[in-house]
């Protein structure tokens, strides 16, 4: 293993702009049990690629058997700082900037590329949408540990960063994996408005904010509806109920600031949006991936949640338009606002 390349692997990392990272062997992993004990409960919803990829989840080296070492890069994103009204839409604190996916892939990208004139080898970078164990492999790298409430933690950065991955060919040498730091506390879990944890504090993610906003199609369960308040694209209880975020990290690409027009935009103006003008408003947003009739589902079960009758001429329209989901979500708003 090469200590002079692992420095300079580290040092290159944060110069280029990484807030953190950390390294792990690539054939040290195996996922396999965790995997099918969560898909076993069937707690992956209609994410069906979690299923369908899990050969390939299972362990670094059946992605790519010639990795030997991974390299962990944590991207620092800024907290929501601000306080929604009823009326506005709750947009996830990392969708409110630039697409994270161009972002950290780009940075990734140029790291690997100065890797290879450096050392020669071969790469391959990813983030969040490869069959990668992101998560656990980040722990296994000394960048944080795994919270209650599923996401990664880290004692420098609390909760509000991205995850990037290269995977090497060459021998880095391996940081010591990261304990887990939560203790006793389970403000994360108690926090959130779907108890979309069960009874051994487990995730569920068909139960969370986030999975019903952004990865569920069609209508979103009744049950879960009210829990939902003014969210419409993701959610950041747990994440703000998390005592670690006092260390939030300050150094943010400026790409990944909020856009101001995202940050509490107004209902009764995101029900007016066709799928034109949905498309201009969210160009190069993460936001954008879900579609316009997601979004307008949301927002109209937010509508519904927001007491202001004001929006009962915006919602009407959708009471007859061609989409089930929407039309019953139009109805679902008209009966709350109507009592």
């Amino acid at each position: 293993m090469n200590q002079e390349l692992t420095d300079w692997v580290k040092e290159t990392s944060i110069a280029s702009g990484f807030t953190s990272v950390g390294i792990t062997s690539a054939g040290d992993h195996n996922f396999s049990q965790d995997l099918n004990n969560f898909l076993s409960k069937n707690y992956h919803g209609e994410m069906s690629w979690l299923e369908d990829r899990k050969h390939w989840r299972s362990s670094p080296s059946t992605l790519w058997p010639e990795a030997k070492s991974i390299v962990m890069l944590a991207e620092s994103y800024p907290s929501p700082k601000n306080n929604t009204t009823p009326d506005q839409g709750e947009i996830s604190a990392y969708a409110r900037g630039r697409d994270y996916h161009d972002v950290v892939k780009k940075r990734l990208k140029k790291l690997g590329r100065a890797l290879i004139e450096k050392a020669g080898g071969e790469i391959k970078v990813f983030v969040d949408t490869a069959p990668v164990m992101e998560k656990p492999l980040a722990q296994a790298a000394g960048l944080g540990w795994q919270g209650k409430h599923g996401n990664l933690l880290s004692r420098e950065l609390g909760n509000w960063f991205f995850i990037g991955s290269i995977f090497t060919t060459h021998s880095l040498i391996p940081d010591k994996p990261m304990t887990n730091h939560c203790g006793s506390c389970s403000s994360c879990v108690e926090a959130c408005p779907t108890e979309a944890f069960d009874a051994n504090g487990q995730l569920d993610p068909r139960k969370c904010i986030s999975y019903l906003t952004i990865e569920l199609a069609g209508p979103i369960p009744h049950e879960l509806r009210k829990g939902m308040g003014n969210r419409i694209y993701g959610c950041d209880i747990c994440l703000n109920a998390c005592p670690w975020n006092k260390f939030e990290a300050s150094n943010v690409d400026e790409k990944l600031w909020h856009r101001e027009e995202l940050i509490s935009p107004n209902l009764k103006d995101l029900l007016q949006l066709d799928d034109a003008s949905f498309r201009q408003m969210f160009s190069g947003s993460p936001i954008k991936r879900a579609g316009w009739e997601r979004l307008m589902r949301n927002c109209l079960i937010a509508a519904g949640n927001s007491n202001d009758r004001s929006l009962l001429h915006i919602i009407e329209p959708y009471l007859s338009t061609e989409s089930q989901t929407l039309a019953e979500a139009a109805q679902w708003a008209k009966d709350q606002l109507n009592g």
